[in-house]
Formats: structure tokens, sequence, C-alpha cells
């Protein structure tokens, strides 16, 4: 693990691989965001962030009558579900977002709030 300082808030956190069978932090977060030229990393909220505000003017351009087209069910899969990317909770609740939904690739004809299908 190495300290640095986040290219964005200057605030310092770690980074790099816990151990041999466990990445660093970010490799949980979607493989969507790259740094701008000559950035650094970013600390864990300034990349949970980016990859908000990547998504969300995704959401925003996606037509249901092109889901044929969607990238992101042929990204690299994440383990982990990331709170406020993935999901937020709402009155002890799961509630599963459209970047949720994208990921799996299609509807599941069950009424979802945020189906972007």
């Amino acid at each position: 693990m190495t300290t640095k300082i986040c290219s964005n808030c200057e605030s310092s956190f770690n980074c790099g691989a816990v151990s041999a069978e466990r990445n660093c932090w970010c490799n949980d977060f979607p493989p969507i965001f790259t740094l701008s030229e000559g950035g650094d990393c970013l600390c864990p909220d300034c990349l949970k962030e980016a990859c908000t505000d990547k998504i969300d003017a995704y959401v925003e351009t996606f037509d249901p009558k092109k889901a044929s087209e969607n990238k992101i069910a042929s990204l690299p899969k994440t383990e982990k579900l990331i709170e406020d990317i993935d999901y937020y909770i709402e009155n002890g609740n799961y509630v599963f977002k459209a970047w949720f939904h994208l990921k799996r690739g299609h509807c599941c004809e069950n009424n979802c709030r945020h189906c972007p299908y």
C-alpha cells in the first residue's frame, strides 16, 4: 500500500493492493473512468463522484430502443455493489439504480423504479 494525495481534493488516502488476493479498493469501482492527462489517483470519495457523474450522463442519453447497443453489460464485472452507484437505501430497502440494471443487460420485467429499459 502507498499513501497518495488525491489529485482532486488533495486529501491523503491508501492506494494499492492489500494482499496478493485482494486488489486495490479502486478495482471495486466500474471500469469507466480514466484520469485526465497529468492527473493521478483519486480518493474513494472523488472517484465515486466522478463515476456517478459519468454514469448519470450516460443514463440521460440511454434510449431503450437502442438497448442492444448497451456497452455497459459487456464491461468487466465488479464483485462488489457500491452504494450510490449500484443502489441506494430507502426506508431500509435497497433500490437498484439504472447502472445496476444496465450491467445486467436486460429488463427483468419487475417494474423496477430505475429501469432504463
